[in-house]
């Protein structure tokens, strides 16, 4: 017989069923404490959360179908004719004294900011495909080039409601 340690003798002697069930217990079905198709047994906030991350959900497959559609429309020699919105004036958002007011424009501010970092980062990913440093760029990397146009509208609406 081989050798077997004191932990393992232990869990091997250990009955599997708790201490006062019986395996005619076991064996007959459990109704779930809650019904599996509602949400009756759901409080307030749990619906909500439940509600959010369907919607979620919902707007992630929209963006994965419009993101496939114009990858789809946008080749990779198209994407570099399309001018670039970097070089405009950067514009600087103004503060306002009511305080929503200058949350709002702060908000934009960083989107703003965030929308330019992600077309400089488009127009390197352009340039490096261009000088040859990137021979097959990426499903990711074409998905990036793809988004361009969409970045750049963004950014012209962000800053024209400015």
């Amino acid at each position: 017989m081989p050798y077997e340690n004191k932990y393992v003798k232990f869990f091997k002697s250990k009955p599997e069923l708790p201490p006062g069930l019986s395996p005619e217990a076991t064996t007959t079905p459990v109704t779930p404490s809650r019904p599996e198709g509602g949400e009756a047994g759901l409080s307030k906030t749990a619906k909500r959360n439940l509600k959010r991350k369907e919607k979620r959900r919902q707007q992630q497959e929209k963006d994965a179908e419009a993101l496939s559609r114009t990858l789809d429309k946008v080749s990779l020699g198209d994407t570099a004719q399309t001018p670039c919105a970097l070089h405009g004036p950067q514009a600087k958002p103004l503060a306002a004294s009511d305080p929503s007011d200058s949350a709002a424009t702060t908000e934009k501010a960083k989107k703003i900011k965030n929308l330019r970092k992600k077309l400089r980062q488009v127009e390197e990913l352009q340039q490096r495909i261009q000088a040859g440093e990137v021979s097959q760029p990426s499903r990711e990397q074409l998905e990036k080039l793809a988004r361009r146009r969409v970045l750049e509208e963004e950014l012209e609406d962000l800053e024209l409601g400015l």
